[in-house]
């Protein structure tokens, strides 16, 4: 039974104020009585939603009937909760959070409860990455025949025509648009890996744990080549790269070190790391953060 009002952070019902989409909008307004159903059918006593939160899902801190502390996470419908669930299940604890239980219907995920507000963040930058790349080095594992994942070849292809279409508005960015597209054609198929990636890996999804220092969170699971995920880590935190001396020489630096370090092709990570950079910055250029968005294409140039 609930102890506490069941209310929406605001990060999360801003993040949705301005989607048309009526389905999101009639998922938040549902919310508390789905979170509350989700907390009768498992017998968990809600101690409180955690806040700020995430912009895609709720996550309430809660006690399972035998006292045991738990986090249950609602995701926006269409969020992909059934693949993050998937992954999960792969991965049985192994350099992620555990599964506990999970909801087809809901998209509800239980999960063993972190300390959320300890992230690899929280370390110096250079400690951060070290820990950061010895927990995606686990999550590095073959997806299991006939598994429900989408491949990298097909999520990078379903996100070309939004980058050529964005890129269009972004007139000086048009050579790096151009590089980063020829790139996405021809990395895929330049790859034999097929390792269940993360997707999404980066330092502020990794938390800390009780029965292991680190484990990572919130994944958007995909098959594919492990520099494809290590494209992520490498811009990770890439402000502070870029504020330091000599910027372009450390970008580049940062690549040769992790490559090296998790024994992934140099070159083939520079080209992921070159697209990812320049398929985000685009898109934050296009959502109206044009200071982000450069940054990150000044990065991709580096490189």
């Amino acid at each position: 039974m609930a102890t506490a009002p069941i209310e929406p952070p605001q990060r999360l019902v801003s993040s949705l104020s301005s989607d048309p989409d009526s389905a999101a909008q009639e998922w938040l307004r549902a919310l508390p009585t789905l979170v509350q159903q989700r907390l009768d059918a498992w017998e968990l006593t809600l101690e409180r939603v955690h806040a700020p939160g995430g912009r895609s899902s709720l996550v309430a801190l809660v006690r399972q009937q035998d006292g045991t502390p738990a986090a249950l996470k609602l995701p926006v419908p269409g969020a992909g909760s059934a693949q993050q669930a998937a992954a999960l299940t792969v991965w049985d604890g192994w350099g992620a959070v555990r599964l506990l239980r999970s909801d087809d219907g809901s998209g509800a995920l239980l999960l063993e409860r972190l300390r959320s507000a300890v992230s690899l963040r929280s370390l110096p930058e250079a400690k951060a990455l070290l820990e950061a790349a010895g927990t995606v080095r686990r999550l590095w594992v073959p997806p299991g025949a006939g598994h429900p994942f989408e491949t990298v070849a097909g999520r990078t292809e379903d996100a070309a025509e939004a980058l050529r279409t964005a890129g269009a508005n972004v007139r000086a960015a048009a050579p790096l648009v151009d590089e980063a597209l020829e790139l996405r054609r021809a990395l895929p198929a330049g790859s034999d890996e097929e390792f269940l990636l993360h997707g999404a890996f980066r330092q502020g999804k990794v938390l800390a744990g009780e029965r292991a220092p680190w484990l990572a969170t919130g994944p958007a699971p995909v098959v594919g080549e492990r520099a494809y995920d290590l494209a992520a880590l490498v811009l990770d935190r890439f402000e502070d790269v870029m504020a330091g001396s000599g910027a372009a020489a450390a970008a580049r630096r940062r690549v040769a070190k992790l490559a090296d370090a998790l024994e992934v092709d140099r070159d083939r990570l520079r080209d992921w790391t070159l697209y990812r950079a320049v398929d985000t910055g685009v898109r934050e250029v296009a959502a109206g953060d044009r200071q982000r968005g450069e940054l990150l294409l000044e990065f991709a140039a580096w490189l």
